[in-house]
């Protein structure tokens, strides 16, 4: 059994720890505060402490579900991180500021430097899609609500709603789900070649080699960061006027650059005690997923105007004005 154990240990060691991400209790304090501080031009379904502890909730998801299966497991476990080298650049492929504008284009740029996404991460493409998709939500949702305000039958009408509730409970999911992969980009070891001590690159600092990365984002945060000593450090909304392309890939250098400071951190001991610069550190980063969640929500909102939903695709704003007739957009003629 011994020996069991022991082998057991060395293939734990052994696994990417990438793989991992802030632990339940980091990802939850992400989720509720990311949607406590939605601001009131959000939809009212979204703006409750009920709805909000939802959320908190499902952004632990996409950890939950690991250990699925093989294929589960290889093709979603990359998802949650970047491997960034001090450069800026994937492995020393595409800069982050100058990501390939789909993922099939990123494996391409990342076979020409000898790795690939399954090596080196996709949490980049995560954070873009997932918010595409609660884009596409949103569009729905308003043209739904625009709908029910519409002159049609009562049956058109009673479709209209059970939708637009339909299209709320997605909506919860969506955001909840991706919620996570947001608050792995604000944790450094995410986002870094350096994701579980220093490693084979050059360390004149001598920083360690130690596994680090799960008692940081774990044990650390459970026992001494609290949701008030994050709510306390987010920052204030900020609307870059910028792509979500662009967006997702300051947030993420943002978080890049806060690597060494970790590992300056760690060699001092800060992490060893439950107060001082170390539970800083963490509440700071924390704050960060937080507020990057809220503004991007924000973003995502003010974008779902400009798309279209249906078939034929219709423009939400032509529902909302009452230029169609939106049942046969939403409810589908095939």
């Amino acid at each position: 059994m011994r020996g069991v154990a022991a082998l057991l240990t060395a293939v734990a060691l052994a696994v990417p720890a990438q793989a991992l991400a802030w632990g339940a209790t980091g990802h939850r304090i992400i989720g509720v505060l990311g949607a406590e501080s939605l601001p009131p031009e959000l939809p009212a379904f979204l703006r409750t402490p009920g709805v909000a502890a939802e959320i908190g909730e499902l952004a632990r998801e996409p950890d939950r579900s690991k250990s699925a299966g093989r294929e589960h497991d290889s093709d979603r476990d990359p998802a949650h991180f970047l491997d960034l080298d001090d450069e800026g650049k994937v492995m020393g492929g595409p800069s982050i500021h100058e990501m390939p504008a789909t993922r099939a284009e990123y494996e391409t740029a990342l076979r020409a430097v000898g790795t690939d996404g399954w090596q080196a991460g996709y949490l980049y493409y995560s954070i873009v899609e997932g918010w595409q998709q609660l884009v596409k939500d949103f569009a729905y949702w308003r043209a739904l609500s625009a709908a029910e305000r519409h002159d049609g039958s009562p049956q058109h009408d009673a479709w209209f709603k059970a939708d637009r509730e339909r299209r709320e409970r997605l909506i919860v999911h969506d955001l909840g789900t991706w919620a996570h992969y947001v608050g792995d980009g604000s944790q450094p070891m995410h986002v870094s070649v350096h994701f579980n001590g220093w490693g084979d690159y050059p360390n004149p600092n001598g920083y360690t080699d130690a596994h680090i990365h799960l008692p940081f984002e774990g044990a650390f945060v459970h026992d001494n960061v609290r949701i008030e000593d994050v709510r306390r450090r987010m920052a204030a909304p900020h609307d870059c006027g910028c792509s979500i392309q662009a967006r997702t890939a300051d947030y993420l250098s943002a978080t890049q650059r806060t690597v060494e400071p970790l590992y300056q951190l760690e060699k001092t001991g800060a992490f060893q005690t439950g107060e001082g610069p170390g539970k800083d550190f963490a509440g700071a980063a924390l704050a960060a997923g937080a507020s990057e969640l809220r503004d991007m929500v924000v973003a995502a909102w003010a974008a779902s105007d400009e798309v279209t939903v249906g078939w034929p695709e219709t423009k939400v704003t032509d529902i909302e004005a009452g230029r169609v007739d939106p049942y046969e957009v939403l409810y589908g003629t095939d």
